[in-house]
């Protein structure tokens, strides 16, 4: 009998260290944003046309020609600042992987003009209730890199 009791307070040790030993890691690093297109994999980059600006995926980061260079920054630049990701079109590049999308900025900017829009697309993520509170963190016009 006291085998017996000394196994289940074995076996009732061993099964409760395994369900502690399981922990979940969710890691967000280069995660498209709440804004992007849903039904995506594999994509480096979006173009946005109603601001001429690309969005690298990995990096979170805006990428816009400003003062004669292409600029990299977590935000879009002061004029964009009240910009609706949400509800912008937003072209999904999932042709090109290198670092430099805006090599085919011309290209891009005549075939994705601005107001320009293709398929309907949903967002990844819902839009806050109170306003543009997802785009405003992304966009409120400091334009420091």
């Amino acid at each position: 009998m006291k085998t017996i009791k000394l196994i289940a307070i074995g076996i009732f040790f061993l099964v409760t260290s395994a369900t502690q030993a399981q922990v979940s890691v969710n890691v967000n690093i280069g995660s498209p944003p709440s804004w992007g297109p849903a039904g995506y994999a594999n994509v480096d980059y979006y173009y946005i046309p109603d601001v001429q600006s690309y969005y690298d995926i990995q990096a979170s980061q805006f990428i816009y020609f400003g003062n004669g260079r292409w600029i990299r920054s977590r935000n879009l630049p002061g004029q964009y600042r009240n910009y609706d990701l949400y509800n912008g079109y937003k072209v999904v590049l999932n042709d090109y992987h290198g670092r430099t999308p805006y090599t085919y900025y011309k290209q891009h900017k005549v075939k994705y003009y601005k107001g320009y829009k293709g398929k309907p697309q949903k967002s990844i993520g819902n839009k806050h209730d109170n306003g543009n509170k997802g785009n405003k963190e992304k966009s409120h016009g400091k334009n420091k890199h």
